[in-house]
């Protein structure tokens, strides 16, 4: 179908569709209404599940393509990419939409290389302009915004977490389920073990509305527990600058910035962050921004919207005991 918008969906273990994937849905069926088209889910995974079926009907999906096989997981780029590349050779899709996320950043540059087509990555807003989609996407670690267009179809793009808004829910729908004929290759690999890291309680950091974060000045691991607590009272994921993660604080999957997770919470509270660039870029589009730093030249200090000049080891224990105080009443 020419005309359709594909959202690739982001799935958890247990087979439920996250919500960044409704968030990717409902801007692929804001423009599939522009161009006369619908927008489409394509699921990968090796346990569908009815409830995440019903959910992707909710979220906008007019159709469900599901490739269903136990190959699927975990995953794997080169098992992924080719399937998926063959069911869009026989679609042929207007467009191609995932997340930023870590699997879908790599499964959509994959495609994009093996289609011969091109890839706005960390697309923050679309526009349709004679007919042509037309995405913008942050440059220069965030200082720029670029806008792109493609030369042919389909259209491939990652979209920011926490930007683009979900669909008012379809109370009651369901999708039209398409299991095609796909060859799923092998995997150059085999999951030989796999360890689960104890649940935090928390929410996923690209997914939060709000975000707590600790930099170098936490001056150990042991402090983030300050910065825990805080989040805990709030319903708030805990992430950590580059310098607290390459001191080994905390693991890689916390850390925000270029080489890290990009972020667009509606709050963001950063804790003994100086502010470089490379941080900045990956949580610059926070809806508000409140900084808190001993030192009143630090760089985060120009893009906060509100700061605190003062001691993270007075000021976080006494925003948590406060906020705990408001949301108790």
């Amino acid at each position: 179908m020419a005309s359709a918008f594909w959202c690739i969906v982001e799935d958890d273990r247990a087979g439920r569709p996250k919500k960044v994937t409704g968030e990717v849905l409902g801007e692929a069926a804001r423009l599939a209404r522009q161009l006369g088209g619908q927008a489409e889910a394509v699921w990968l995974t090796d346990k569908a599940t009815d409830e995440g079926l019903k959910q992707l009907a909710e979220w906008g999906a007019a159709r469900v393509w599901l490739l269903e096989n136990p190959a699927l997981a975990p995953y794997r780029g080169e098992v992924w990419t080719p399937a998926l590349a063959e069911l869009a050779a026989k679609e042929a899709p207007q467009g191609i939409f995932g997340a930023v996320t870590a699997r879908q950043r790599e499964l959509l540059a994959r495609l994009a290389a093996r289609l011969g087509v091109g890839l706005s990555a960390d697309s923050v807003s679309f526009s349709v302009q004679d007919g042509k989609l037309v995405a913008t996407r942050p440059v220069y670690a965030g200082k720029l915004l670029s806008k792109v267009t493609w030369s042919k179809p389909p259209w491939l793009a990652t979209l920011r977490p926490n930007v683009f808004r979900l669909e008012d829910p379809k109370t009651g729908a369901t999708p039209q389920v398409e299991r095609p004929a796909v060859a799923i290759p092998q995997g150059m690999m085999t999951l030989a073990e796999r360890k689960e890291e104890a649940a935090t309680g928390l929410p996923e950091l690209a997914e939060a509305d709000i975000v707590v974060s600790g930099g170098r000045g936490m001056k150990g691991p042991e402090n983030f527990v300050i910065l825990e607590e805080l989040a805990k009272v709030v319903g708030a994921a805990v992430g950590a600058s580059r310098a607290a993660v390459d001191a080994g604080w905390r693991p890689h999957r916390f850390q925000i910035g270029q080489t890290g997770r990009t972020i667009s919470p509606k709050l963001y509270l950063g804790f003994g962050i100086s502010g470089a660039i490379q941080h900045l870029a990956g949580m610059r589009t926070s809806k508000i921004i409140v900084a808190v730093n001993k030192d009143p030249d630090a760089p985060i200090f120009k893009v906060a919207d509100f700061g605190i000049v003062g001691d993270l080891f007075e000021v976080a224990p006494l925003l948590t005991q406060e906020f705990k105080r408001l949301l108790e009443k």
